[in-house]
């Protein structure tokens, strides 16, 4: 297993349930495989640099996990199909 720092980026249409729902199901993405979250920081909603899919503010959140290789790849194909997300990245420590 290694550290991972990440962080994705919600859609700002979505209620406050709906980005606790969001949060909840990454979280149980890597505990489903065996991973641990250490830690979620939800930095609220913020303005984006540059417009995505016609929205200027999103709701970020970062996380650092430990994970192992199938973890990592079942979190890119999750936020690359989830519409919810808009913007993800997750890199080595």
């Amino acid at each position: 297993m290694k550290n991972y720092t990440g962080m994705y980026i919600i859609r700002p249409t979505l209620t406050e349930e709906g980005y606790k729902n969001v949060i909840a199901e990454i979280n149980a993405l890597f505990e489903k495989n065996g991973c641990k979250v250490t830690e979620v920081d939800e930095w609220g909603m913020r303005d984006l640099a540059y417009e995505i899919q016609d929205f200027k503010k999103g709701y970020y959140v970062k996380f650092t996990v430990e994970a192992n290789n199938e973890a990592v790849a079942e979190y890119d194909r999750i936020c690359n199909i989830k519409e919810d997300v808009i913007r993800h990245i997750l890199v080595k420590d």
